[in-house]
């Protein structure tokens, strides 16, 4: 049954009949949240099997908290509509984040249609785990639903580990503080020194051919994080466009992999342009991403931040756990695959889950003295 806060009314039984389904979780759900309502998601509501509860503004949903929570329960999820309550969707994000409880939860933005303006400001503000429409199917949500609580779940066993670590053992802590305070360092004094070398490069690329300097595309890092991923541009401007035409030369042998995962990359890849070749074999397209570095979006050593349509395929429990590692400019997989043509996609995430569960700050050292070795690639990969 649906109540709405503002009204009191329950949704009529025709409605309370639909089918039921029990969403997985990883704490006890008694109620699931919606702020603001919409007819066109109310079946997604209906068929969870518990309470769903609607209600307005961020102080109707700390009123709902504190008669609903009780030890250990949470929203099962939170759906956030867009087009009721745009005006509070900065601050609303920001209470959620703020919140040791429900930063645990699963939340999704609802709008009616959404243009690229919306998803560019989605990806900007970050913490979102979903969007839902009126043509959002009841089986797509919880499919998403499913991976945001495996993700969640993982980061949260991480931070539980992290933290019965920091206790018996603060050599941990220094670590982490050390990797954040070295990438910092670092990056901020490459980006100095090597101002006058990027002006060249910006310059280069201007002159060979039409578009902007920059590479700027979402980007999944860390716990799936979208942001804004900088490179330098190394293909013609329309490169995006012709991925479809061009899979027959994908280097990776996405058919084997029995779980779906996708990745996409070409052996001299015809849409890179003469200065993109150059720039790519000596890694020197690379540079830009030390500002995502100073801004905390990757680390100096990680898993690759990937594509959101590769990030997609990643669903499975054994899957997400390379999501757990920060995004890196470089990592183990550059460092022993960066340049070699034989690839499968289950080697490619094997290295990503290995260096997942081995990270640390003197592991990132080990790969950093190996890094400059696999910097100069033989062939436009």
């Amino acid at each position: 049954m649906i109540y709405n806060l503002s009204q009191s009314l329950p949704v009529t039984k025709e409605k309370a009949r639909s089918r039921v389904v029990t969403m997985p979780a990883a704490h006890q759900v008694s109620f699931n949240l919606s702020i603001g309502g919409s007819d066109a998601y109310d079946h997604i509501l209906l068929k969870t099997g518990v309470l769903a509860i609607t209600t307005d503004g961020i102080a109707g949903v700390k009123r709902v908290l504190r008669r609903q929570l009780q030890p250990n329960e949470l929203p099962g999820f939170i759906i956030f509509n867009l087009d009721e309550h745009a005006d509070i969707f900065n601050a609303f994000v920001e209470y959620v984040r703020s919140s040791k409880t429900l930063s645990k939860v699963p939340l999704f933005v609802y709008k009616k249609k959404f243009d690229q303006a919306d998803k560019d400001r989605l990806a900007t503000t970050g913490g979102i785990d979903g969007i839902v429409t009126p043509a959002t199917t009841f089986e797509a949500f919880t499919s998403t639903l499913s991976f945001s609580q495996k993700i969640k779940q993982l980061a949260a066993a991480e931070e539980a580990g992290y933290r019965a670590v920091y206790i018996q053992d603060a050599f941990r802590l220094t670590g982490r503080v050390a990797k954040r305070g070295f990438d910092i360092a670092v990056a901020g004094g490459l980006l100095v020194a090597l101002s006058p070398l990027l002006l060249l490069i910006a310059a280069a690329i201007r002159l060979e051919s039409k578009g902007n300097v920059f590479y700027i595309a979402p980007r999944a890092g860390k716990r799936y994080q979208i942001f804004k991923f900088y490179k330098f541009r190394t293909m013609v401007a329309d490169a995006d466009k012709k991925v479809k035409e061009l899979q027959h030369l994908n280097q990776y042998d996405n058919k084997d992999d029995k779980n779906g995962a996708v990745f996409f990359k070409l052996s001299n890849d015809p849409r890179v342009t003469k200065i993109g070749a150059f720039l790519r074999n000596t890694s020197l397209d690379e540079i830009p991403q030390l500002i995502n570095v100073l801004k905390g979006d990757m680390s100096l050593v990680g898993n690759r931040p990937l594509p959101l349509y590769e990030a997609a395929t990643l669903t499975t429990d054994r899957y997400a756990e390379r999501f757990i590692a920060p995004a890196g400019i470089t990592g183990l997989w550059q460092v022993k695959k960066r340049g070699k043509k034989e690839m499968s996609v289950d080697e490619r995430i094997g290295l990503d889950i290995d260096y997942a569960k081995k990270h640390s700050f003197f592991y990132d050292m080990r790969i950093l003295a190996n890094t400059p070795a696999a910097l100069i690639q033989k062939e436009n990969v």
